[in-house]
């Protein structure tokens, strides 16, 4: 991938790593690992990040440094691509599914998907989430392809302009057709995976609207300001009204469906490269679609 800056009378007299860092906005990190193998050129030539520019001259960086996962072991297991270029790829997930290995996964995940993706195109590359999901929470997962599209997505979210929403289907029915949730969140005492809210924990703002009313459920669109591990599940559980199927936040069983009913179904943001508003959706899964169907019995 090849990124390309036009260098104005505005710019003449700057320094490439200013171009850098200013108009291009590229991480320390990564200017440093692109000057030590010759990626960053000016008029076509490899250049140092010291050299003074002029006006006419033109600026590419080459992103693309190749980088192996030797972590990761490749394996062909289907994925549900729902949009892909030379920066990033987008899946859909489906339930059941781990997003990374662990040492209690170490295989069967998306990133050993993604590993045999990108080997048979003949790709070298990292597995760099930009968004993840819980194992059985489906929906729409972002992975960067480079170092600069990940950190430029990173810093769409930090800043909002990243977009992020989910429906889910909780119990009972919640009183108010919009609200927000804004409680902190903290790791809960004792556990490695569960949080909780606590006056200790870091801010977590949810917002929500309803979908449709369903016999004592609610679906629900919910719209996230922060990005905390479970904050929609923990939040729906501190409002009294848990998401149906969640084991671990929820004390209503249920043999309705085999997961938390929560499905990452929209996302927006900004291709850090051309600059325009990408936007992807993606479809309710079946199981939750046969829930709504009984809860509308």
């Amino acid at each position: 991938m090849r990124l390309t800056y036009f260098i104005t009378q505005q710019d003449s007299g700057k320094k490439v790593e200013a171009i850098l860092k200013y108009k291009l906005n590229l991480s320390g990190r990564l200017i440093k690992k692109l000057k030590y193998i010759d990626r960053i050129l000016c008029n076509s030539s490899p250049v140092h990040v010291n050299h003074i520019v002029k006006d006419g001259d033109i600026i590419d960086v080459l992103i693309d440094v190749e980088e192996e996962e030797t972590d990761i072991v490749p394996e062909d297991l289907p994925i549900f691509i729902i949009y892909e270029d030379d920066g990033l790829i987008v899946l859909d997930k489906q339930p059941g599914i781990v997003v990374h290995p662990t040492s209690y996964h170490l295989t069967g995940t998306i990133a050993n998907a993604l590993a045999y993706h990108f080997k048979i195109k003949g790709e070298k590359r990292k597995i760099r989430p930009v968004s993840r999901l819980d194992k059985d929470t489906t929906g729409i997962i972002v992975f960067a392809k480079n170092q600069y599209i990940q950190e430029q997505l990173i810093q769409q979210m930090a800043s909002k302009i990243f977009v992020k929403e989910y429906i889910g289907i909780v119990s009972g029915i919640v009183p108010n057709k919009t609200g927000t949730i804004d409680l902190p969140i903290d790791r809960k005492p004792g556990s490695i995976m569960e949080r909780h809210i606590s006056p200790t924990g870091l801010r977590a703002v949810t917002h929500y609207e309803v979908i449709e009313y369903l016999n004592d459920a609610t679906c629900l669109r919910f719209y996230l300001e922060t990005g905390r591990t479970h904050q929609i599940r923990v939040h729906c559980k501190a409002i009294g009204h848990p998401l149906i199927g969640d084991t671990l936040y929820s004390d209503i069983p249920s043999d309705l469906i085999s997961r938390q009913a929560l499905h990452s179904s929209y996302v927006s943001f900004v291709h850090p490269v051309t600059q325009t508003r990408i936007q992807l959706s993606a479809p309710i899964p079946k199981d939750m679609k046969d829930l709504m169907e009984i809860l509308r019995k």
